[in-house]
């Protein structure tokens, strides 16, 4: 229903859309959008829609409805009522924290291969993101691991995207490393990230083009979270 802008450009900062519906809970629907819907571990997108006289719905984050699968656009506390089906609007995605996101997310796919273990679930942010492992005895530190890692960002590996139809992943499990999240399935394909020849997964996030963009990032800690699971967090470095 709604096209996803996001999954072919994630550096989109602005669109134009038509207001297709406003839900009874004020959530909106666009017939195309570039706000990135909760998944995956990466947060929905907030902003604003511009309306064509020049007033904004602030837009606090994104969701997909469970039963239509509809993209959710959730407003702000009030501001609901300010848009009706069929306004034209102009979608502005909070791109400071997006771009974050994205850097965040490409160092997490790094890091699972420096950690070349099962994950099993993660979270994206801002400021601090985290992978958790299926790793029985696990034998490194936090310096360790962030040396791998920088070393990984500092080739400037190209971060690319393509498609396969759901027979060809059925045909290649091994491609999936994370246990919790199943890659977005639903359109008959799914698509792959590519980093350089180091990491092929499918994932529906967001990510910059190139790993030199990450920038430079730490591991802060390694949790011990059960018997077998490791959480380890990473951060940006100014």
């Amino acid at each position: 229903m709604t096209e996803e802008l996001f999954r072919q450009d994630a550096y989109l900062t602005t669109c134009d859309a038509t207001v297709l519906a406003v839900n009874d809970d004020g959530s909106i629907i666009l017939d195309r959008t570039i706000f990135y819907i909760t998944g995956g571990g990466q947060p929905g997108d907030s902003g604003y829609l511009e309306k064509q006289d020049g007033s904004h719905i602030d837009i606090v984050t994104t969701r997909k409805d469970r039963e239509t699968g509809a993209l959710l656009h959730l407003a702000q506390d009030g501001q609901d009522g300010k848009v009706n089906a069929g306004d034209k609007v102009t979608c502005h995605i909070n791109w400071e924290t997006r771009y974050k996101y994205m850097r965040h997310h490409t160092a997490l796919h790094l890091l699972s291969v420096v950690v070349p273990f099962a994950v099993t679930g993660g979270q994206i942010g801002a400021v601090e993101s985290r992978l958790d492992f299926n790793i029985p005895d696990p034998d490194f530190d936090k310096e360790g691991l962030t040396e791998k890692l920088m070393a990984l960002i500092n080739q400037d590996h190209a971060v690319t995207m393509r498609w396969i139809t759901d027979e060809e992943m059925d045909a290649q499990p091994e491609l999936v490393k994370t246990m919790a999240v199943q890659p977005p399935r639903g359109s008959g394909k799914v698509r792959l990230v590519a980093i350089g020849d180091v990491d092929l997964q499918p994932c529906g996030g967001t990510h910059v083009k190139q790993t030199s963009e990450i920038g430079s990032v730490a591991v802060t800690k390694i949790e011990n979270k059960g018997k077998q699971n490791r959480r380890i967090r990473i951060r940006f470095v100014d």
